[in-house]
């Protein structure tokens, strides 16, 4: 089985992408760190239930990415947005052997306590134009979002529009059962986050 970890918000610039979560959801972001194989930084938001989410972007200031960084960044362009969902697996090997082609080869990480393995594709692009979650093993005895500080905020719904929208949910059946994550059909390729935070209710996307 697989379970919700995570959600990005990609950006530009990390800047930027932090601006347009703390503006959308009225709290701040956590420190993160460097992703030296990636060339990318992040900050973080804890979230209720273990959840967390990170806004992510290319480090101008990091090590020259070893390879095509993951999520996509490579080609991102565009004001922030919500691009990525993000799954944990205690076996990720088994874990993708039951998943499509394209989802990736585990690529061992490690920041500072954290270590993990993350499946990431040759190219960094996951198939269903992004859609489909990337897969997250963690080696670490404590999880991110249990280490978070309470941000006050909570994932309702986690929506995932696309034109193929239910083969993706046909693919992810025998494998993960998560009530918030809704799969609508839809002309493009989008993400929507709606979240309960101490200003009301808020959306990302």
């Amino acid at each position: 089985m697989i379970y919700l970890d995570h959600i990005a918000v990609a950006g530009t610039t990390l800047e930027e992408a932090t601006e347009a979560v703390e503006t959308t959801l009225g709290v701040a972001l956590q420190p993160g760190g460097q992703h030296d194989v990636f060339g990318t930084h992040n900050r973080l938001l804890g979230l209720a239930d273990g959840l967390y989410l990170e806004a992510i972007a290319a480090d101008p200031s990091g090590p020259t990415a070893t390879r095509p960084r993951w999520f996509d960044l490579d080609r991102f362009a565009g004001p922030p947005r919500l691009t990525n969902w993000i799954c944990r697996t205690d076996d990720i090997e088994a874990a993708l052997a039951t998943l499509p082609d394209g989802v990736g080869a585990p690529v061992s990480l490690r920041r500072g306590a954290l270590s993990w393995q993350m499946a990431v594709p040759a190219d960094g692009r996951l198939p269903f134009d992004n859609l489909h979650p990337a897969l997250i093993q963690w080696g670490s005895p404590v999880l991110p979002g249990d280490s978070l500080a309470a941000s006050g905020c909570r994932l309702n719904r986690l929506i995932i529009t696309h034109p193929d929208v239910l083969t993706l949910a046909q693919v992810l059946a025998n494998v993960f059962n998560e009530d918030r994550v809704v799969f609508e059909r839809g002309a493009q390729p989008a993400l929507h986050a709606e979240f309960e935070t101490p200003h009301g209710v808020r959306t990302l996307e």
